[in-house]
């Protein structure tokens, strides 16, 4: 019965470890081209495809952030094949004047702010990629 306990509960430890968020980290330009899967160029010109979860994917495939110095947490898959630690955790973030910021999305007609690129819940226009400090609300 012990091991039958043991068991379980260092299979359970096991697949914890495989969901909890990555310790790596990964910093570059963002290259986004139709048709292809997001991917980050590093510094020495290395380039790494970006994965993530539905949210994550959807802020990747906002060709604005095209060119844009990011940096994405969480662990490779393989190693060109980054993946990034679910949405809710902040795991991609852009580098703007040396600093990191949220990706955010605004809509100044209707004065609502989104996680997500897209049109207004509102009014349906399409709104403002603006990027923030993290501490600000």
């Amino acid at each position: 019965m012990r091991v039958c306990l043991w068991a379980a509960v260092l299979a359970g430890a096991v697949l914890w470890a495989a969901d909890a968020p990555g310790g790596a980290t990964v910093r570059g330009k963002l290259v986004l081209h139709a048709g292809a899967p997001a991917a980050v160029e590093t510094g020495d010109h290395k380039r790494i495809t970006l994965e993530g979860d539905e949210s994550t994917s959807k802020v990747l495939a906002d060709q604005r952030l095209n060119g844009f110095e990011v940096e994405a947490r969480g662990r490779f898959t393989a190693p060109d094949h980054f993946l990034i630690d679910p949405f809710h955790t902040r795991g991609l973030m852009a580098r703007k004047d040396g600093k990191l910021k949220l990706i955010t999305y605004y809509c100044e007609v209707c004065d609502i702010r989104s996680n997500l690129p897209g049109p207004c819940v509102c009014c349906q226009r399409e709104t403002t990629l603006e990027l923030r400090d993290p501490d600000q609300r």
